[in-house]
């Protein structure tokens, strides 16, 4: 796609038939909530994308599967949908909502949840232009919790990102002048050993930190698809091994946090949300408290004030709400709640009922690890 067949992306086209049964039930519950995603197709071409997963990283253009309408009744609808509460994620999977076309779509439906009065914690994350007359539609909005999440990488290779990471820095810029009510996070993502961790990458990160609420820093997910993406495009491996979870070195994170020193860091999404937003972890990793240890003091004065370890009655009930297999299994302790033969969808609408943990004794959390792979780590 040229830059000007880009640029005239002024609507979307409806999905086609054979669009994957992945993509086309387009509401799914994730770690930062029910995530949807009515629009798929995106023109950005960053290699590492979670759309090599799902059979589509091909598609260009955008494509609506729904009206927003329609998708925003589904959500509302949805089993694991709690007015108020459960967290949302919008177009975090399968386009930028900040596209052409696209934001027209991501307007109308942050407008009909809004309308509803409702006050749920919404993200937002993308590494498209942002304008001012964006920000002053998100502003309008009076209910909703919203965060916008920028993703900036500062990497030059276009192999990997061929959308200059200065197109975020701008958005960010934009979005520290205009935003109130509306807040923003510094994404700093992928962040790949050997490729974007030089002291100029943390050097240029700072500086862009001053113009966000937060920072949340992360790494690269490593699939067997992205990695023969990778390999066709030319690019040398960019880890021995694949792993589930994202990866991202021992010595990398020490050496981020130790040039972060003094500004508010956060190594998980939910934390850097709530420190936005002065509001407890929605997810509850306040029992973790490795990963809490770069929070700051006030931050973790509000997350300890909620954090209960729940009621072994109340854990059962929501285990047999969510048709849970193994309740004899059920393990809590402070730190979090253990449970077996669990799928994303039942575990982490237990963490958001709860603010509390819950892990799968299958995919266990290693200590200090703060649920990353073990990549770096060993």
């Amino acid at each position: 796609m040229t830059k000007a067949e880009f640029l005239n992306l002024k609507s979307v086209r409806p999905a086609p038939d054979d669009l994957p049964r992945s993509l086309r039930n387009f509401i799914d519950y994730r770690k930062s909530g029910l995530s949807l995603n009515h629009i798929v197709g995106c023109p950005l071409d960053c290699g590492y994308c979670v759309r090599h997963l799902f059979e589509n990283f091909s598609m260009k253009r955008p494509h609506l599967i729904v009206d927003d309408e329609i998708a925003v009744q589904e959500l509302i609808g949805h089993w694991a949908f709690r007015a108020h509460t459960t967290p949302i994620q919008i177009f975090n999977r399968a386009t930028d909502p900040f596209l052409p076309g696209v934001k027209t779509h991501l307007f109308k439906t942050l407008e009909a949840l809004d309308r509803r009065g409702l006050s749920n914690p919404v993200l937002v994350i993308t590494r498209w232009r942002i304008d001012r007359s964006d920000v002053e539609r998100l502003e309008a909005l009076k209910n909703l919790q919203l965060t916008i999440l920028v993703t900036w990488s500062g990497i030059h290779d276009e192999r990997v990102e061929p959308v200059p990471s200065a197109i975020a820095a701008g958005s960010l810029e934009v979005l520290a002048k205009s935003a109130s009510r509306v807040k923003k996070i510094l994404y700093w993502r992928p962040i790949i050993s050997g490729l974007n961790d030089t002291i100029d990458h943390f050097a240029s990160a700072r500086r862009l930190s001053e113009l966000a609420d937060a920072t949340v820093f992360t790494g690269l997910f490593y699939r067997k698809e992205i990695q023969a993406y990778f390999r066709e495009a030319g690019v040398p491996d960019l880890y021995t091994d694949l792993a589930r979870r994202k990866i991202l070195p021992r010595d990398t994170e020490s050496r981020i946090l130790a040039h972060f020193e003094g500004r508010p860091i956060f190594r998980k999404t939910s934390c850097g949300v709530a420190f936005a937003h002065g509001t407890p972890d929605f997810n509850g990793h306040f029992g973790i408290s490795e990963i809490c240890s770069i929070c700051p003091e006030g931050q973790r004065e509000i997350c300890s004030k909620h954090h209960h370890k729940p009621d072994t009655e109340a854990v059962r009930s929501l285990a047999r709400s969510v048709s849970l297999a193994d309740l004899n299994g059920i393990e809590i302790s402070d730190r979090r709640i253990v449970v077996s033969g669990s799928t994303e969808a039942q575990r982490y609408f237990m963490q958001h009922t709860l603010n509390f943990q819950v892990h799968d004794r299958a995919q266990p959390h290693r200590q200090h690890r703060h649920g990353r792979a073990e990549i770096g780590w060993e």
